[in-house]
């Protein structure tokens, strides 16, 4: 009897550690972010680490080299070249995003009225975004072609030039041709992304708005635009980062030509870091993208910031 009593008056046996941790939400969140986890620190925590340790020494392609401090960065703020390529990254990437983002919008508003084959354009409408970017890059230069270019002839063909366009071999009309290619390519994602968020804008709104006597763009402007803000905020941060980043595009097309016109800070950053063989100076180039791309991160943190507001949340 006396053991029984003390058997049934005993405090239960504690749960283990990965008992406890896997009842928990909080636990089990952990556990499910724990291999992106280690994914992200081995594979870009350690090399953006490396790219800003070799930034500070004169590394060579077979050579490790020695700390030389702000070097790098003393030569490139002297550097003409450098200065172009960071006048071409914002003037590429601001124009692509500006144009992505109008015919995204209004891709996607067209998208999301009641049009027959619906989901065939939808489908049709993605595949520039799902060709392979050099592929994409080949069949852009075919078209921008100095001598056989197809819109060169049919411009010729309408009488409108009367010589063909060097498209890739002026600065400035290279500098708008791979701004083309990119918006091409960077539109689909931008119109799909916002005809997601379209669609979870309520009817109501719009109907009581309607029946108040506002028209479709009065609609548009108060009710589908402001819900649409923190989706926009998060979809052009993506589309930003994209452009800003762009390498393959610019690469295939002109490596940078004519007289370094079109080179970003990622064409430039490899070309002297790989080809060049300096390998602290072209990760000093790359370093000096971080900014930028911090920037763009801050303007979704303040556009999902602002849809908080909206929603009257609070942390």
């Amino acid at each position: 009897m006396s053991s029984t009593t003390i058997r049934r008056g005993s405090a239960p046996p504690r749960a283990s550690f990965f008992e406890r941790l896997s009842q928990s939400r909080n636990g089990l969140g952990f556990l499910f972010m724990l291999p992106a986890a280690i994914f992200l620190l081995c594979f870009l925590t350690y090399p953006l680490g490396l790219g800003v340790w070799l930034g500070f020494t004169d590394a060579k392609i077979g050579r490790s080299g020695i700390f030389i401090g702000l070097e790098n960065y003393e030569y490139l703020m002297r550097d003409r070249v450098f200065w172009m390529s960071v006048f071409n990254t914002v003037f590429y990437t601001a124009i692509a995003s500006i144009l992505k983002f109008g015919l995204g919008l209004w891709l996607a508003v067209i998208l999301n009225e009641n049009l027959p084959c619906k989901s065939l354009f939808r489908a049709i409408i993605l595949l520039p975004w799902v060709v392979p970017t050099v592929l994409s890059a080949l069949a852009f230069w075919w078209i921008y072609d100095a001598q056989f270019s197809v819109i060169s002839y049919v411009l010729m063909k309408w009488g409108w030039i009367s010589a063909p366009i060097n498209f890739l071999g002026d600065p400035w009309n290279a500098r708008l041709s791979v701004i083309a290619a990119n918006v091409w390519r960077g539109i689909p994602f931008v119109a799909i992304s916002l005809l997601a968020g379209l669609q979870t804008v309520p009817a109501s709104l719009h109907e009581a708005a309607a029946l108040d006597g506002a028209t479709s763009w009065q609609r548009f402007r108060r009710i589908t635009l402001p819900l649409l803000t923190p989706i926009i905020a998060v979809v052009m941060t993506f589309s930003v980062l994209f452009t800003f980043t762009d390498f393959q595009l610019i690469y295939v097309l002109t490596k940078g030509g004519p007289v370094n016109a079109t080179h970003l800070m990622a064409t430039l950053s490899f070309q002297r870091g790989i080809p060049g063989g300096a390998l602290g100076e072209g990760a000093a180039i790359a370093v000096a993208m971080v900014p930028f791309l911090l920037a763009a991160i801050l303007f979704s943190f303040f556009g999902l910031q602002r849809r908080k507001w909206q929603q009257g949340g609070s942390d």
